[in-house]
């Protein structure tokens, strides 16, 4: 299916493995000039390898850390500049859990807020004037659990992202910009590895919970990108999609 995407542009983060880098290979695939985030150039640079023969030409490194005071304004900057001015499509994709097994401070909380949420917030408002002034525009945020079984400072920090989401689409419809929200479920990443590191940790936990019958790939999540950012998703809006197999929307 042609999603009309060539030509334009995206900003992935956390763009170096896992998720990130099955968004940033959906989006070039399509055609779209994409400048990939993270603060390991290293592992950038492989990514960029890999892509460099896609429909949307070799992806452009920004290297930066989103949790950074200052990074998200620099990152939105430099993502612009090499892509020709502008960014069409923003992936917000940086996030992680931060589990609770005892006390911790302030800094603590403030950080997992940082990371899950300010961050996108911050990235979002540096690219936003250019969408409207263009009349055209995609944010894509990368959610997850909202409500965790136990602790997690993650948790209440999506459910900001969620919540923000949701209003901002309202705000921005007017302007041809959509803004949406994927929530992943297990996703088979070096992450979640870590979280299930045995075959058979891995095999107990798709037998109780997952309906399909096995982790999802990255690209499972890209594919849903590059769809939502295409001109054929145009009225799709405020939307929240999980993305997990058929599994009951919860933290695990």
């Amino acid at each position: 299916m042609d999603l009309d995407l060539a030509g334009r542009t995206a900003l992935v983060t956390a763009a170096s493995g896992g998720i990130g880098r099955g968004v940033a290979e959906a989006l070039a695939t399509a055609g779209v000039r994409v400048a990939i985030s993270s603060r390991t150039r290293a592992l950038l640079e492989e990514v960029a390898e890999t892509l460099a023969a896609s429909a949307g030409g070799r992806p452009k490194i920004v290297v930066g850390d989103v949790c950074a005071e200052g990074g998200p304004a620099a990152i939105a900057a430099e993502a612009a500049s090499a892509l020709g001015g502008r960014v069409d499509i923003l992936v917000n994709n940086a996030g992680g859990a931060r589990p609770i097994t005892g006390e911790v401070d302030e800094s603590y909380w403030e950080m997992s807020f940082t990371l899950n949420f300010m961050a996108a917030r911050r990235l979002a408002e540096r690219v936003i004037p250019a969408m409207k002034a263009a009349r055209w525009g995609r944010i894509i945020n990368i959610s997850g659990a909202l409500v965790a079984p136990k602790l997690n400072a993650a948790a209440p920090a999506k459910a900001a992202l969620a919540s923000w989401s949701r209003t901002l689409s309202i705000e921005l419809g007017g302007f041809g910009i959509t803004v949406n929200t994927i929530a992943p479920g297990r996703i088979d990443t070096a992450q979640i590895r870590k979280l299930h590191p045995t075959e058979q940790s891995r095999a107990d936990f798709i037998k109780q919970n997952i309906p399909a019958g096995y982790f999802g790939e990255p690209c499972d999540i890209g594919h849903l990108v590059a769809f939502l950012a295409s001109p054929l998703a145009r009225y799709i809006n405020g939307a929240a999609i999980p993305v997990d197999g058929g599994a009951v929307r919860r933290a695990l």
